[in-house]
């Protein structure tokens, strides 16, 4: 298994007035710790756009890139979404990463509301979304799509419309797929071909329930501690993993637990522990898998 981690799970996080927010060094500084070897690259911003300056830094904390979530404004005819994608794009492959993770941005900050859109729109979507891997495939890199709480890619019917209407691939995100109402076992086991990457997140259903209701918005819950380590949430990580590797998947597995930090984190305080406990759980998990 490639295992990798992401900024997220420190707390960083694209979203304005998110939380604090942790610089590079202590969060690159804490992956190793952890035990992990490759990292994407986090909201823009969080590491250099000097792409000399983003391939030091990585490399003196000897850390990998493997992607990268790039929330892009696809379903707008007036918009152009390549314009997003340039800069991390340029980024990723200057760190050597194999794959952008696009998600169907609103427009909008935060993933607390979104509008619904008509079929044209719609087609507007799915036809920037095969343009936009075309453009990611000619720089020798995979785009996949996030299916993504507060994008426009949240429920099922969604991730189906862009299954049938699109030939991108896709980044199986555990947790937003179960709070969007996907199964994610289900969709790992009906489609195995159309997965390319993975974000194993666990989540206490409880409150993922709240999101779905409307009793509380996703930035609450995250605040609240929706997400938690692997293995102790009601996703079942490890039935995912197994699905994967029973159909060949040859991807990244990216550890991730959404925070939102108060503030600086006292002495044993930290999101390392969380790492540390998926981390264990994700080495038990594979070594089941091979065993």
């Amino acid at each position: 298994m490639k295992i990798a981690g992401a900024p997220i799970s420190w707390g960083v996080c694209e979203v304005p007035g998110w939380g604090y927010q942790l610089g590079p060094d202590q969060v690159l500084t804490e992956m190793r710790e952890a035990g992990l070897t490759a990292t994407e690259l986090g909201p823009d911003g969080f590491l250099p756009s000097d792409t000399v300056e983003l391939v030091r830094l990585l490399d003196g904390h000897g850390l990998a890139c493997v992607g990268g979530f790039v929330p892009v404004v696809l379903y707008r005819d007036d918009h152009d979404p390549a314009d997003d994608l340039a800069g991390p794009l340029e980024s990723l492959v200057a760190a050597g990463a194999g794959v952008v993770v696009l998600a169907a941005a609103t427009g909008q900050d935060g993933y607390d509301e979104r509008p619904v859109l008509d079929d044209a729109q719609w087609r507007t979507l799915l036809s920037n979304l095969d343009r936009l891997a075309g453009i990611v495939a000619a720089r020798g890199l995979t785009a996949v799509l996030h299916p993504h709480v507060g994008t426009l890619v949240e429920t099922r019917a969604e991730v189906d419309r862009v299954l049938t209407g699109s030939h991108i691939p896709l980044c199986l995100d555990t947790g937003h797929l179960l709070i969007g109402g996907t199964d994610p076992l289900a969709l790992a086991r009906e489609v195995p071909d159309r997965i390319k990457h993975a974000h194993l997140k666990d989540v206490d259903a409880g409150l993922a329930a709240r999101v779905q209701s409307g009793e509380m918005t996703y930035t609450e819950a995250v605040a609240a501690g929706m997400y938690v380590p692997l293995g102790v949430g009601d996703v079942d990580i490890a039935g995912i993993v197994s699905a994967l590797e029973d159909n060949g998947f040859d991807g990244w597995y990216v550890m991730e637990q959404d925070k939102i930090l108060a503030g600086v984190p006292g002495a044993g305080e930290g999101p390392l522990d969380d790492v540390l406990a998926s981390v264990r759980f994700l080495q038990g998990a594979a070594s089941g898998v091979t065993s």
